[in-house]
């Protein structure tokens, strides 16, 4: 199947689709920061260039986009049907760079803490930030 847009408005496409400060990244940074919680962006120290590390509760959280960290059985992900196996062997990359760093990290000694896209959606958004705040509160306690 062909693609539905030209090269140009596929690559004008592609090149407004950000890998950081997305918006649900975002929302869950400023849930945070309003809860009092201090954190820091993007460590290229770590493995995976985390999202958000919050080094008081030795913490990382993973904003995941569903499309592009393949959240399999969510409705925001679906395979594009244009180049089905490039796509597919991309994302399943992804998937296996995800599971990498997330071991690398908890054997540095962190909690790595992964949200999806999907659980930000305005029914889902309040119960899933809330989950978040006790267990990165949760990690300071059993320390």
């Amino acid at each position: 199947m062909a693609d539905v847009h030209s090269k140009a408005v596929r690559s004008f496409n592609m090149s407004r689709i950000r890998s950081k400060n997305t918006k649900p990244e975002i929302l869950v940074r400023k849930f945070l920061h309003k809860n009092g919680l201090r954190y820091r962006l993007h460590v290229k120290s770590l493995q995976g260039t985390p999202d958000i590390l919050l080094p008081k509760y030795r913490t990382i959280v993973l904003v995941n986009g569903c499309f592009w960290h393949g959240h399999t059985g969510c409705n925001s992900f679906k395979l594009p049907t244009t180049r089905a196996d490039w796509w597919e062997s991309k994302i399943r990359n992804n998937s296996i760079n995800d599971s990498n760093a997330k071991l690398h990290l908890q054997g540095l000694g962190y909690k790595v803490l992964t949200i999806w896209e999907c659980d930000l959606i305005n029914k889902m958004q309040e119960k899933t930030l809330n989950t978040l705040l006790q267990q990165i509160l949760e990690n300071i306690q059993s320390a």
